[in-house]
């Protein structure tokens, strides 16, 4: 049955809750449905572009607040422009993402008695959000229609917080990407994919791979990303004496070419939701290796076969780990063939069948 469905999210920046975001609206109107996409940044910060086909709500309603009662009187004008433009579009239902944008949009909407499902994009458990977010969630989230998470260990955490009847699972889907074929790779390079933050690790990276034999071999270590943290990792690049063979181009929109032809593919993350960019590098055949945080990777990576799960935060386990893949090429084109089988795994027919289910047992069942 055909829906007016409303997608929210904070920006449509670079990012995986962003990239999602865009890709779950044009397979959703791909089936059939009238979507639109509302965002509380201004276009001006849009990476994503959507097809015309989309619509687009850009309420512009990001700002910094300099005292308490500004951030009271902030929030209250945020909350009634966000429900002005909600009930303006007419959805048959709203799904949010990300932790923040979910509490606003449910105390936005309290008491319309408009279905909302609220979507966490990343390993709450580990992910601070400060004190007053934790409480704001714990209270506003009884209120959703479903409570979105990605993989199993985190819907253990989601029961504490709404009913179990109300919790889904539902990982990402693979995007479009050109045929993989794992032929031994153009280059030695490793690459890793993320934002350059201390979640991804990207430090514990660049000591695993000075310690490693790809960087005695003279391989190069690219990230892609843009973050926080550029300033830090490039100075402990110099620290470590590998500044010369680390390249950090930013944010490209064609990961996909990067990862066609490097090596090994590389995700250090402290911890994770559901790494869009390990999904796509395994899709791509890559030979992975991932640390095994609490959530993610492992939904994807079984060790040793399509893959290597090390330990989160150790260096030497990892080093070791790039130190195996480096010696033995059949491994890597062995465990490169193997991953492919995400694409199948994680479908988007197959994830895109599990979010209409879910949206019709809102609008139908309860």
């Amino acid at each position: 049955m055909k829906r007016r469905i409303l997608l929210s999210v904070s920006s449509l920046s670079a990012g995986g809750a962003e990239r999602t975001t865009a890709e779950l609206a044009l397979a959703l109107v791909e089936r059939g449905h009238e979507v639109a996409v509302m965002t509380l940044a201004s276009p001006e910060k849009d990476h994503y572009r959507l097809d015309p086909r989309i619509g687009r709500i850009a309420l512009d309603l990001i700002w910094n607040s300099s005292s308490l009662w500004q951030s009271v009187a902030g929030n209250i004008r945020r909350s009634r422009m966000i429900r002005g433009a909600v009930t303006s579009y007419r959805p048959d239902l709203v799904i949010s993402f990300i932790q923040q944008n979910n509490v606003r949009m449910l105390a936005a909407l309290a008491g319309s008695r408009l279905p909302v499902i609220v979507s966490e994009r990343i390993d709450p458990r580990r992910h601070a959000v400060g004190r007053a977010w934790r409480l704001a969630r714990r209270l506003l989230y009884p209120m959703a229609a479903r409570l979105v998470v990605q993989t199993e260990s985190v819907a253990r955490w989601a029961v504490g917080i709404v009913p179990g009847r109300r919790v889904r699972v539902v990982p990402n889907f693979v995007r479009e990407l050109p045929p993989a074929a794992y032929t031994g790779r153009a280059t030695d390079e490793l690459l890793a994919v993320g934002r350059l933050d201390h979640q991804k690790g990207f430090d514990l990276l660049l000591r695993a791979f000075a310690a490693s034999e790809f960087a005695r071999a003279g391989a190069r270590l690219v990230i892609l990303g843009e973050g926080p943290e550029r300033r830090a990792l490039e100075t402990l690049a110099q620290e470590l004496k590998i500044a010369e063979r680390v390249l950090l181009p930013g944010v490209v929109r064609d990961p996909e070419t990067w990862m066609a032809r490097c090596a090994v593919f590389v995700l250090p993350s402290r911890y994770e939701g559901f790494p869009n960019a390990l999904l796509e590098a395994m899709a791509m055949g890559c030979p992975v290796i991932a640390a095994d945080c609490g959530s993610g990777p492992r939904e994807m990576v079984q060790d040793g076969e399509n893959g290597l799960l090390v330990p989160p935060e150790d260096v030497s386990a990892l080093a070791q780990a790039l130190d195996r893949l480096w010696r033995d090429a059949a491994l890597r084109a062995r465990l490169g063939a193997a991953a492919v089988e995400v694409r199948e795994r994680f479908s988007k027919e197959r994830v895109l069948a599990l979010w209409e289910q879910m949206i019709e047992e809102v609008l139908t069942d309860d």
